[in-house]
């Protein structure tokens, strides 16, 4: 009969060779698997609060709208309402994001129902200490976002923001510009509200935390600096893609955007640099925060790679008090107030301008051998003469203009 000491001892001779070939396995795959190994042995956690989504690192978080069925659906703004708390208290933490079939605008609308028209919202029980306004970028992606605004809406309601989002939608088939578009989103806002805080930012990407809060800095603020698709981590210092923030000021202080990169790729490098030749730098919050999921897709049609990026890059310093928000020509074609967001529809041109002029035909060659035929007009409903080098003849029908 096998002893109690017998048995330990075989436990830690087997405990001995797990270590062992752990410590020949990589570094991250050494660590991740130690951990788990521990996280046997510990007792769970019983002190979370209820209704928060405190959940650990790769384990994945709660529902965005757990913390707002209590909140009241009616608006009662008074002179002597206090204002919301510093931190909200409906702040979560880690949020699931899935993207589940057969969801459609009148699902998102009816989850949120103190969204009034254009996409607005304030808390109802408090006056909100920031302003913010969400652009978007946007044109064929409706499918995307659907899928969006199902999870801003609840995102930005736990952060007792007072928020609206724009949708700036670029009219016909011709190539994307997408910080033209922002550049349009930042006036157009600006226009209706004097909103504190300007939030640009992509159709496809879902925010993962709601401690992510979506409130500008002292300084530009890049908010997405883990996604999924670059693994969770930042791919370069200068990145500065995805989700940011400016203030009026910074927007203003870095002549915005600039307006001439048609296609995919190079305006967010572009945007980093002006941050610096402004005299400002980039913030952001920590790897564990700002977290996003992108939705996966194909390159758009008309959004190309841009081949000049790289060449336009090297000339930002020189270019970007030329180039930007003092430059910026389009066109209103309609504002929508739709249920869930303000659609501005646009035509920012081409790169030959917002009106370019319409190609020159060359003059129609001259068959060898023909007489030169002249054609004169004559009043409606009468032939029309035509004269020739040689006989003149005359030609029953309509007049030839």
């Amino acid at each position: 009969m096998v002893s109690i000491h017998s048995k330990w001892r075989y436990f830690f001779m087997f405990l001995g060779i797990q270590l062992v070939v752990m410590a020949l396995l990589s570094r991250e795959g050494y660590q991740k698997r130690v951990s788990y190994f521990i996280r046997i042995f510990r007792k769970p956690d019983t002190t979370l609060q209820s209704g928060r989504n405190h959940t650990a690192a790769g384990i994945p978080g709660g529902d965005v709208y757990a913390n707002l069925s209590h909140l009241s659906k009616t608006h009662s703004h008074a002179n002597d309402m206090p204002y919301c708390p510093k931190t909200s208290p409906l702040i979560g933490g880690p949020i699931h994001v899935s993207f589940p079939s057969g969801l459609t605008l009148a699902d998102v609308q009816k989850k949120n129902p103190m969204v009034v028209r254009g996409g607005r919202y304030r808390p109802p029980d408090c006056e909100a200490r920031h302003r913010t306004a969400i652009i978007i970028p946007h044109r064929h992606r409706e499918h995307h976002l659907k899928f969006l605004l199902y999870y801003l809406h609840p995102f930005l309601q736990r952060q007792q923001l007072h928020y609206g989002i724009y949708v700036i939608h670029q009219a016909g088939n011709y190539t994307f510009n997408r910080a033209k578009l922002m550049n349009v989103g930042f006036r157009e806002a600006m226009r209706e509200e004097e909103w504190d805080c300007l939030f640009f930012h992509d159709v496809d990407l879902i925010p993962e935390d709601d401690r992510n809060t979506y409130i500008c800095d002292s300084n530009p603020k890049h908010a997405a600096i883990a996604m999924d698709k670059f693994g969770y981590k930042l791919p370069y210092k200068m990145y500065f893609g995805g989700v940011s923030a400016l203030t009026p000021l910074h927007y203003l202080k870095m002549n915005g955007f600039p307006n001439n990169y048609w296609g995919w790729g190079g305006e967010d490098d572009d945007i980093g640099v002006r941050v610096s030749l402004a005299g400002m730098y980039i913030t952001r919050p920590s790897l564990k925060v700002g977290r996003y999921k992108m939705i996966k897709h194909k390159l758009d049609k008309g959004n190309d790679v841009n081949p000049k990026r790289f060449n336009m890059l090297a000339k930002t310093r020189t270019t970007w008090k030329l180039d930007g928000m003092n430059t910026a020509e389009y066109e209103t074609i309609s504002r929508e107030y739709l249920p869930l967001y303000t659609n501005i529809t646009v035509n920012i041109g081409t790169e030959a301008g917002l009106h370019p002029p319409p190609p020159t035909r060359p003059p129609p060659a001259k068959a060898e051998g023909k007489p030169e035929v002249k054609v004169s007009a004559k009043a409606e409903g009468k032939p029309a003469e035509v004269q020739a080098k040689g006989p003149a003849k005359l030609i029953e029908g309509p007049s030839v203009i």
